[in-house]
């Protein structure tokens, strides 16, 4: 589509809620940092109490993952996620468009000695990450200290998908859409590293059952595929915002070893033994507002039909 008739469409009516999501975001940007965190906090204790579906998915994988919680404890894990989600939402306009001299300058790196290591095999690095609230501003952080290429998959919304790559375009070097596996390996074997997030329910197709916080979760099979390609080291990146906003914390674990196996379950379940072990750091920053665990046996979103949320 040329240029112009893809701007013009934009302009459809249809299109109005993302323009006046994204100029408010813009115009948040511009407050200072500590009071953005208030807003984010804010308004994910709005979507906590009035968007009843996303509180039901939500509900639904924490009861799922942490069965020895009690009522009163998973309720307040729920709504610490809705906070960090909110918090989340703000941030990600920070990483678009907020110069990086106001961001938190206090933060860690832990684990570089594993990355260096990895890279000095010459043959690229697969970064595993995950889905936590701080996506888009622990991307940013980590850009300080190494250049990253990112594998994505387009937004539904045309519009909002070129915002989300024209942001991320700010501190990843190459965008790469999650099929363009030659790409994939193209980066590698330039000894680049490649961010890739398998933590998303795909479907059946090309996925395995693998255990997942004890839940049997369909589980992506194409980390293993790319490793193999180049035989190229992967390892998990953590990112988490630490207590009382006193600044973020990144943490690269040591790399896998012996992957891939001939075992597609058992390297799908390694792979999300690695993302476990991130996001038990903090489970309240992890995006439990998806449907993790919508492909099942029993048919999709069976788990998700199973009684209230509450």
């Amino acid at each position: 589509m040329p240029k112009e008739s893809a701007t013009s469409s934009f302009l459809h009516p249809k299109y109005w809620p993302t323009w006046l999501t994204l100029a408010s975001l813009r115009l948040v940007c511009l407050l200072p940092y500590r009071v953005q965190l208030k807003i984010g906090a804010t308004l994910g204790a709005l979507l906590y109490r009035f968007n009843r579906h996303r509180r039901h998915v939500t509900a639904t994988n924490i009861r799922l993952i942490f069965p020895d919680l009690d009522a009163a404890s998973r309720d307040r894990l729920v709504r610490d996620v809705f906070r960090h989600n909110g918090i989340g939402l703000l941030e990600t306009s920070m990483a678009w468009w907020m110069p990086v001299k106001r961001l938190p300058q206090n933060i860690t790196l832990k684990g570089r000695e594993h990355l260096d290591a990895a890279l000095a095999k010459g043959r690229g690095v697969i970064l595993l990450g995950a889905h936590f609230s701080t996506l888009d501003l622990g991307g940013l952080l980590f850009s300080q200290y190494y250049e990253v290429d990112a594998m994505y998959r387009p937004h539904n919304n045309p519009l909002m998908d070129r915002y989300i790559r024209k942001g991320r375009s700010r501190y990843f070097g190459q965008a790469i859409e999650r099929s363009d596996i030659r790409s994939v390996i193209r980066a590698l074997r330039k000894n680049r590293i490649v961010w890739y997030a398998p933590d998303q329910d795909m479907g059946s197709r090309n996925s395995v059952y693998a255990d997942f916080f004890g839940v049997p979760a369909a589980t992506i099979t194409a980390t293993s595929r790319m490793v193999k390609l180049n035989d190229s080291p992967i390892m998990m990146l953590a990112q988490h915002r630490l207590p009382d906003d006193a600044g973020y914390e990144l943490e690269l674990f040591p790399a896998i070893e012996d992957f891939p196996s001939k075992d597609a379950e058992a390297d799908a379940a390694r792979v999300n033994a690695e993302l476990e072990r991130a996001i038990r750091k903090d489970p309240a920053q992890y995006m439990w507002v998806h449907r993790r665990f919508k492909t099942h046996p029993k048919g999709k979103n069976y788990l998700y039909r199973q009684g209230d949320s509450q």
